[in-house]
Formats: structure tokens, C-alpha cells, sequence
């Protein structure tokens, strides 16, 4: 586990690293442009910093999974997650279909079909799996409430991401819509794509792990969950839109509530060895 929380920490350190040039660096360049240091890590923020983040938050995943729920499972998640998305963001972005119509710039990596960057994929990775992982936690793997606890979660994520990551506000954007709608000039439809991707991924894959999964932590999940959504909440208070600060933190304090309430009555514990016999 020392790897993965080396990786966590890189991690955390490329978020804040991100948040420096978005809300300081962008806006202030008198306050790095006459050094050559300050030039060369602003030109290494712009070509990589967008990207960055994504995949050491996708190597923190990875390592936990391998070293919590084995290979396989982890392998199984990661080809889903990643396969499931990449087509789902490829279709959408040259139908409109199941998000809206959106366009991605330039921030965040080289795209493939030069459609989608790269990290998006893994993003839908190491978020995915991190949701799974707290709802798997929390339901004690019972399969169907392990998955909408995780695809609850995902989107509950995205309804703070997109506002911050798009809001022309900010000195950077790293997709554009063009579509209009209410969610803060967003479609439905984005998310009701969001909820279907994630239960498709995580549902299958919670099919082909099988009914016998590890008894895991939700430590390392729940920090790169919590510290990805404190990143797209400060970016969206950056930016001056606050109510999907509210949204989202009611959206988490009602399953909070749900958890502790009505789950424990409603999951079995799964049988153990000697009570079968």
C-alpha cells in the first residue's frame, strides 16, 4: 500500500498544482513572467497539468484495485470503465448522443479521433471505481445496491465538474457546450447519460467479479472521491457559481442519510462458509 499512497499524494499534489495555474497563474502573469523558472513551469502547466492529475489519479486506482481486490477484478473494471466511456464520449461528441452536444478544447491532452483526450477514459476509470468502492462499502457488496450507490456518486461528482470545468468564467474552459439547457446552461440529458454510463460499466463489472469480494477499506477511495470533488468545488466557487456547491453536498448528505438510516435494514449480510455448511 506504500505505492499507492505515494501515488495519492502525487495525486493530490497535481491537483492543487492544476488549481495554482487556473486561479493564479491564468489571471496574474505578472506574477511568473519575467522569471524563466516561472515561464517554464507555466508552459509545462499548459501542455501537461490539464492531463496530469487524471492519470495519477487512475495509477492510484490501479494500485489500490491490485492490491485490495486482486488483478482481475481491477482489470475487469479498467477495460470496462475505460472501453464503455471512451465510446460513449465518442459518440456523443459527434452526435449529441447520450450527453448533449459538447466539444472538448484543447487542455486536456491529445485526443483520440481527435475527438476526446486520452485522460477522459481515465478519468471515468479511477472516479468510477472509486464510487464502487464506497458504495461496495457501504451495501457490503450486495451487487444492485453496491452499483446505484456508485453511479449515484459518479454523478453526484459530475454535478460540480461540469459547471466548473465549462463556466466561461474561468480563465480556462476544457470543453465547451452547445447545447443550452437548465442545469447552469447544461442539458439533462448530460447527466442522465452520466447515470446510464456508470451503471453500465459498473454493473457488468460487479456481474463478472462474482458473488465473493474482499473485505476492502474505502480509505484511499473516499480520498481521491473527496479530493477530486474539493477540486471541482473550488473551481466552481473560482468561477462565482455556487448553488452546484449546495447541490452536490445536499446530493451527498442525503445518501449519507440513507446510509446510516435505511441500508443496514435493507442489505443481509451474505452468508458465511460454516453457516452454509
Amino acid at each position: 500500500m506504500m505505492l499507492v499512497r505515494v501515488l495519492l499524494v502525487a495525486h493530490a499534489v497535481a491537483l492543487v498544482f492544476g488549481l495554482g495555474g487556473m486561479l493564479i497563474a491564468l489571471p496574474h502573469p505578472e506574477l511568473w513572467s519575467s522569471s524563466p523558472v516561472g515561464r517554464d513551469v507555466f508552459a509545462f502547466g499548459m501542455q501537461y497539468a490539464g492531463s496530469l492529475h487524471m492519470v495519477l489519479g487512475a495509477a492510484t486506482m490501479l494500485a489500490f484495485g491490485v492490491v485490495a481486490l486482486g488483478w482481475r477484478r481491477t482489470a475487469i473494471f479498467f477495460a470496462l470503465a475505460c472501453g464503455l466511456s471512451l465510446g460513449a464520449e465518442l459518440i456523443g461528441t459527434s452526435t449529441g448522443y447520450p450527453f448533449g452536444n459538447y466539444a472538448y478544447t484543447s487542455g486536456l491532452g491529445y485526443k483520440i479521433l481527435d475527438r476526446v483526450p486520452f485522460s477522459i477514459p481515465l478519468s471515468w476509470f479511477y472516479m468510477g471505481f472509486a464510487a464502487l468502492c464506497i458504495g461496495g462499502v457501504v451495501a457490503r457488496w450486495q451487487p444492485l445496491w453496491s452499483v446505484l450507490l456508485g453511479a449515484y456518486l459518479l454523478t453526484g461528482w459530475d454535478l460540480v465538474l461540469d459547471p466548473a470545468m465549462a463556466h466561461p468564467g474561468l480563465a480556462l474552459n476544457f470543453w465547451t457546450w452547445h447545447q443550452a439547457g437548465p442545469y447552469f446552461g447544461m442539458p439533462i440529458q448530460n447527466f442522465v447519460g452520466w447515470t446510464a454510463t456508470g451503471l453500465a460499466f459498473m454493473g457488468i463489472s460487479r456481474r463478472l467479479w462474482g458473488t465473493q469480494v474482499p473485505t476492502i477499506s474505502a480509505q484511499i477511495p473516499l480520498a481521491v472521491y473527496a479530493l477530486n470533488v474539493a477540486f471541482a468545488m473550488v473551481l466552481s466557487a473560482a468561477g462565482g457559481v455556487w448553488p452546484p456547491i449546495a447541490i452536490v453536498l445536499f446530493a451527498l448528505a442525503l445518501v449519507t442519510a440513507f446510509t446510516l438510516l435505511e441500508l443496514p435494514r435493507r442489505v443481509r449480510p451474505m452468508p458465511t462458509r460454516s453457516a452454509l455448511g
